[in-house]
């Protein structure tokens, strides 16, 4: 037989046996993935043999002995036929794929840099890597002036005081909230005095440290 040069980029879709018995092969880009099927191309000497194997069947063996030689010989001839057919696939799609001088991967048209003779994972189009470095430097600025008004706001927020974070009377989330908003049940939220900053409990009326009235 003779030598067939390939990569490893493909799959083998050839069925052996049966009424749909044939090759077809499939060869796919090493960077996109995109993927072009050879034409399917029956395997005649085993649909054959499928073939009289049923009509033996429906005859009550009468045909059995010859569908077993069909059967032997289309057995035979599997790697000749399975060989013949990868080398015209190979020949069918291999204009459709480049290889590329410095990482040795096959690339589709639209994954080759025709203009340097690379792939596009070696020799990146130049347009499209500045458009995609003004948008991280757009979103990385973005990021910095949200993490900065973040910081704002989160400066007004009183933290102080403790929350109850689940409802004691129907075990609901509460979010901090100072009413349950499944039940309605008042919940406990602890501040601290104006004049000692000493904690106080929720309704409370007076500091029990300095006895400054609660407002």
């Amino acid at each position: 037989m003779e030598e067939v040069k390939f990569g490893n980029n493909y799959k083998d879709l050839s069925v052996q046996h049966g009424a749909n018995a044939g090759f077809q092969f499939e060869f796919f880009c090493e960077r996109c993935n995109d993927a072009f099927r050879s034409t399917f191309t029956p395997h005649t000497s085993a649909r054959a043999s499928n073939w009289l194997g049923r009509a033996s069947g429906l005859l009550g063996g009468m045909l059995g002995s010859a569908g077993r030689v069909a059967e032997g010989m289309a057995e035979a001839g599997y790697g000749k036929a399975h060989h013949n057919a990868f080398v015209a696939a190979v020949a069918q799609v291999e204009k459709h794929f480049h290889r590329c001088g410095r990482c040795s991967q096959y690339m589709c048209d639209r994954c080759w840099n025709k203009e340097k003779g690379l792939c596009r994972q070696c020799a990146p189009n130049i347009a499209a890597e500045v458009e995609a470095a003004k948008a991280q430097g757009q979103v990385a600025i973005a990021v910095e002036k949200a993490a900065e008004e973040g910081k704002r706001q989160g400066d007004k927020i009183d933290v102080k005081p403790d929350r109850q974070l689940v409802c004691p009377k129907c075990g609901a989330e509460t979010k901090g909230a100072k009413f349950c908003p499944e039940c309605g049940e008042k919940l406990a939220v602890k501040g601290n005095c104006p004049a000692c900053n000493a904690e106080i409990p929720s309704g409370t009326k007076f500091c029990p440290e300095c006895g400054k009235k609660i407002e």
